[in-house]
């Protein structure tokens, strides 16, 4: 599958790259103009600085670095982000800051991944009833776990 990207902004950031032969996705960059301070308890919308095309048929989902979350709190508020196949505008990812110090944001800092993967469309049909199975409308923790 190939993906077309293009640069926005902040034309001096590296490309978005899988780190290392194995990665699932590729590390995306903080396209800020200057430092941005995070509050602990705080979000922020951090813009990256590039849009892309894709395929039909394919998303890009937008997830957490798992070190900027085990060493500083910090995650994405809608986990995972979904960037849909006819989306053309800049990617921009929200950040919250879940630790208990305030975290200050570089440009060219990596802040988040990017992992593309198949959509399968479907057709929703409406009907009467549903048919039985063993968990049936048990929810939330009904297992007990």
């Amino acid at each position: 599958m190939k993906v077309l990207l293009k640069r926005l902004h902040s034309k001096d950031l590296p490309l978005p790259c899988y780190m290392t032969p194995g990665s699932s996705g590729v590390d995306i960059y903080a396209a800020v103009e200057e430092e941005l301070l995070i509050p602990a308890g705080r979000s922020a919308l951090v813009p990256t600085g590039i849009a892309i095309a894709m395929p039909d048929g394919y998303e890009a989902q937008l997830r957490p670095r798992s070190g900027l979350a085990l060493k500083h709190g910090l995650t994405l508020l809608n986990t995972p982000g979904t960037i849909d196949a006819d989306y053309r505008g800049e990617i921009k990812v929200i950040v919250i800051n879940l630790g208990d110090k305030e975290y200050i944001l570089k440009k060219g800092e990596r802040i988040a991944q990017m992992i593309f993967a198949r959509v399968e469309r479907a057709e929703l049909l409406e009907i009467d009833e549903l048919d039985e199975t063993l968990r049936g409308a048990g929810g939330f923790g009904h297992t007990g776990a």
